[in-house]
């Protein structure tokens, strides 16, 4: 039976994988596949640390993204130029009594031929265009003694913005009752390529006078930035101007000035490598806080009325109420809620001392021991393993640390908290 399915034509990045060959570990001889296509990361051994780092979880959609996502080109630049010129600076020259405004043309190939072949730009009548600044691009190089984005198959640097909406923070009881910090969003794009990118311009006009004037406002307007300030701004240089003032017999009278305009500029291209490798978007981690509560007994969760803390002391010492039984004894929840916190001393590097007692566990309840304490080391819990006594004798708790179970010695320097049933 044939086939009557039309066939679907190749995209351009899978054209351009077929003619790409693949990439070959030099060390283990394994095949890693297209350079320009990131690879999951744990599909490779993740003590060889080989592969381009690729988490799904951090590709978030675009879909129904009010953000345009952020992106600067050379024609951004060249239009800086054109909107300075024509709405700060704003050369004009005195013409018959009349001041009339000098208007700025780029200048293709064959314009800018023109009029340095013949000293002056014809219309298309052959009438001489007097007075006229004309300009183009001569080159672009690039400045890295600013920034780089290391890689462009898997940008590092990026810059970011927070948007002020994050769906994902919807309204819900859980989260007001939690203290639950809303997570948040942010564009993320890769840092620009900084270039320097130069021009040549051409002053034209019909007298020495008129052109001083139009140097005079050019030259006063450079090292500033240059664009429009809703836009795209871009520092301008200029250091020389070259006054050329001619009449030969025959021809018209030449009366231009040449220089050189920088442009520091930066350029983030619209482009497909772009969009497949670098990170549009990111959450930042949502976090919920969970307080410590503790009860004094089940009378006290299950009541419909709770009591107060010290009303169910009271009743429980004199033996529970009406119903008998009796309930918890006060030296017990007085012992059971103890919990002191004592900063300790450096004695050596395995020793430290804390100034204060034990309290004396009530009866029915294991003795007082290390199992009864927590013990930090700048911040860090330390385990059991790594404790190789905890004593106290006339008021004095001394702990002992095991420094080959714990993986280092102590230092003066480092915080020792002890917390647990001290009794003072």
């Amino acid at each position: 039976m044939p086939n009557n399915r039309k066939p679907v034509p190749k995209s351009q990045k899978e054209i351009m994988n077929n003619q790409i060959n693949p990439l070959v570990d030099p060390e283990t001889g394994e095949t890693r596949g297209n350079p320009n296509d990131p690879q999951n990361f744990n599909q490779f051994n993740s003590n060889t640390q080989r592969g381009v780092s690729h988490n799904r979880s951090e590709e978030l959609s675009s879909k129904g993204d009010k953000y345009k996502q952020f992106s600067v080109g050379i024609q951004d630049v060249d239009e800086a130029i054109l909107f300075y010129f024509e709405n700060i600076i704003k050369p004009t020259v005195i013409q018959n009594g009349e001041r009339i405004a000098v208007p700025l043309v780029y200048g293709s190939p064959e314009r800018f031929k023109t009029i340095q072949k013949d000293g002056f730009y014809r219309d298309k009548k052959g009438k001489v265009m007097s007075p006229i600044i004309m300009f183009k691009r001569d080159s672009l190089n690039k400045n890295r003694s600013i920034t780089n984005k290391l890689d462009a198959n898997n940008p590092h640097l990026y810059t970011s913005w927070q948007k002020s909406y994050n769906n994902k923070n919807f309204y819900s009881n859980f989260d007001l009752l939690n203290n639950r910090v809303p997570t948040k969003q942010f564009i993320a794009n890769v840092v620009p390529d900084y270039v320097t990118l130069d021009y040549s311009f051409i002053v034209q006009t019909y007298y020495i006078e008129q052109l001083n004037k139009i140097v005079e406002a050019i030259n006063y307007a450079s090292d500033s930035y240059w664009g429009n300030p809703e836009r795209f701004q871009f520092k301008a240089s200029i250091d020389t101007f070259n006054t050329i003032n001619e009449l030969n017999q025959g021809q018209n009278r030449v009366v231009r000035s040449n220089f050189t305009l920088k442009m520091y500029g930066y350029i983030i291209p619209d482009i497909i490598q772009k969009d497949l490798n670098s990170v549009k978007k990111f959450n930042s981690k949502s976090k919920v806080t969970f307080g410590i509560e503790t009860t004094s007994g089940l009378e006290y969760v299950s009541s419909k009325k709770p009591k107060s803390v010290t009303q169910f002391a009271t009743s429980t010492a004199t033996g529970g109420g009406s119903g008998g039984g009796g309930g918890v004894d006060p030296v017990i929840l007085t012992y059971l809620n103890t919990n002191i916190q004592k900063e300790g001393t450096y004695v050596n590097s395995t020793t430290i001392t804390f100034p204060s007692g034990w309290l004396v566990a009530p009866g029915g309840l294991p003795t007082t021991s290390i199992n009864s304490f927590s013990i930090f080391i700048n911040g860090a819990l330390v385990e059991g393993t790594g404790i190789a006594s905890f004593t106290q004798i006339s008021g004095v708790t001394t702990l002992v640390m095991n420094p080959t179970e714990l993986g280092y010695s102590l230092d003066s320097t480092d915080e020792i908290i002890a917390i647990g049933k001290f009794s003072s």
